[in-house]
């Protein structure tokens, strides 16, 4: 690893609470103590992140590997799958925690590409459109977005009254700073490409979930949504391996809480395959494992684009009957979950590039749209 330039680690800690109830009846209830840490890194090659769980402030070895870890974010990936270096910018703090950000060589008349995910804190998508603005001074030729994870994506309608609708207001953000092309992947509802005015490559993860799935051999197969709204991504899979589509249908209590669950189709003695978007606290996800093995599944496993993961969500997926869960590396995930496997896109997203710089298809590139 390179020379760190600066770094920063916000913790947060505190004790969770859970309580599961099925039918009036407290079917499960536990309490658990939480560590986390959002880590950034500005190394010589540009900035790193990552989130780590659990966490220790006072373990110095623990903190070092953060500090690594961070640093080894997707752009580093992306670029060596293109043979290139990253960039050179740099990050001035300061004390009441405002930043400026620079870039250390010309980019004059260059096509530059910012590599940044927008997941929470605000600081990720405040540092996005301060790094456009900055290019679009600089006169950089044409200034594109690579937003693996679109944070916002959730509130992409007018559900209710007196709410906003986030991601169309950070679509118009990312224009106003000055941004000519944004690439990103798996959109939480494939319309909110509609409130960009820039065009927009929109990738799929299905492209390295499919070359996994299909090396684990797996017979009666079925793919299945854990909820209605993910019917048509989950229906695209089974098209594609021509086996039958399963879907859950949930009642939401409110926001990250299921009232109750039903699934609609059979996975009896099935493999079955779940597929969803993203996963946050993994309360439907998991139930939904649970009621498909209790229906007489042989076996549970779950693809899922962005790895949000607040907590409990890693307690609740090792401790339900899900074989497995299988993510990207759209997020960096680095808590202590076994059932968790992921899977890097920063060779699709490498590609991606290298098309958009040569004028070849995108589009060509897709397993299943």
């Amino acid at each position: 690893m390179g020379k760190i330039r600066y770094y920063d680690i916000r913790c947060v800690n505190g004790d969770t609470t859970s309580i599961q109830i099925e039918n009036g009846t407290i079917e499960n209830a536990g309490s658990s103590y939480y560590g986390k840490a959002l880590v950034r890194v500005l190394g010589e090659n540009g900035w790193g992140y990552c989130c780590i769980s659990p966490f220790d402030m006072d373990d110095e070895k623990a903190k070092k590997e953060a500090i690594e870890r961070a640093a080894r974010y997707m752009a580093e990936e992306i670029c060596k799958e293109l043979g290139i270096e990253l960039g050179k910018m740099n990050i001035q703090y300061f004390a009441d925690g405002e930043f400026e950000v620079c870039f250390e060589e010309s980019i004059r008349g260059c096509e530059v590409y910012l590599v940044q995910s927008t997941f929470p804190n605000c600081d990720n998508l405040m540092e996005l459109l301060l790094m456009i603005d900055a290019a679009k001074r600089a006169s950089a030729k044409s200034i594109i977005a690579v937003m693996p994870y679109f944070g916002w994506a959730r509130q992409d309608r007018k559900d209710k009254p007196r709410v906003s609708i986030a991601s169309k207001l950070v679509a118009d953000l990312l224009s106003a700073a000055g941004v000519n092309r944004v690439i990103t992947m798996d959109l939480h509802a494939d319309q909110i490409q509609g409130f960009f005015n820039v065009p927009v490559d929109h990738l799929y993860a299905s492209s390295v979930f499919i070359p996994y799935i299909q090396s684990l051999n797996l017979e009666e197969m079925v793919i299945a949504s854990p909820d209605v709204g993910g019917a048509k991504r989950a229906n695209s899979y089974a098209k594609y391996f021509d086996v039958p589509l399963v879907l859950c249908h949930k009642q939401r209590a409110k926001a990250n809480v299921v009232a109750n669950m039903t699934v609609i189709g059979d996975v009896k003695d099935k493999n079955v395959i779940l597929v969803d978007d993203m996963v946050d606290t993994a309360g439907p996800i998991t139930k939904a494992a649970d009621l498909m093995l209790s229906f007489g599944a042989k076996s549970v496993r779950a693809l899922c684009s962005h790895a949000i993961m607040s907590d409990p969500a890693s307690e609740r997926v090792d401790n339900c009957g899900m074989t497995e869960m299988i993510f990207t590396n759209s997020i960096p995930f680095t808590k202590d979950c076994k059932k968790a496997h992921v899977l890097s896109v920063a060779h699709l997203f490498a590609d991606t590039i290298r098309r958009i710089h040569e004028n070849e298809s995108i589009s060509s590139q897709y397993l299943i749209k």
